[in-house]
């Protein structure tokens, strides 16, 4: 399984100056599993990114940014935010921001039943709290949902875990 590592974070000065520091908290230093399609764009452009530097006559290295500007320095990140602003409109989703993309992430990941715990790691939340207290909305039926599993549990009905651990 493929995975990012989050490891750095890149501060911008309105000077244009930039430098990369250490993560905001402990847990914002991290390990996030790939899904198998994204890892094989990130590949493709990566491949794509090499194609371009030799071009230029300078190899890839290693550290190099996965999204840069052709020098190999940083792109700003209101550069970013525009050009993504910018194709959400032609696509018809004018409220939507890159910030949206972090909400619906951990929201289709909830709905889907991945666990709480999973998603705070995704993000970084230093607590588990801050995950639930943030998205506990978005999973309509949970109450319900935990209601009927204890009920199924006191009659010894198996979950659907433990019918999967026996198959």
């Amino acid at each position: 399984m493929a995975t990012l590592s989050v490891v750095q974070t890149l501060q911008v000065l309105r000077s244009g100056e930039h430098f990369f520091k250490e993560p905001k908290t402990r847990r914002s230093r991290r390990q996030i599993a790939l899904s198998p399609d994204l890892a094989l764009l990130l590949t493709e452009h990566r491949l794509d990114q090499e194609d371009a530097q030799k071009l230029l006559g300078k190899p890839l290295a290693p550290d190099d940014l996965v999204f840069s500007q052709p020098n190999g320095r940083p792109l700003r990140p209101n550069s970013l935010t525009r050009v993504f602003q910018t194709i959400a409109k032609k696509v018809g989703l004018d409220s939507v921001t890159l910030h949206s993309l972090r909400h619906a992430h951990a929201t289709i990941l909830l709905q889907r039943g991945v666990h709480p715990k999973i998603v705070q790691e995704r993000l970084g939340h230093s607590s588990i709290a801050t995950t639930l207290d943030i998205y506990s909305h978005v999973v309509p039926g949970l109450q319900e949902s935990a209601a009927r599993q204890f009920d199924e549990g006191l009659k010894g009905i198996p979950s659907k875990s433990e019918e999967a651990q026996v198959n």
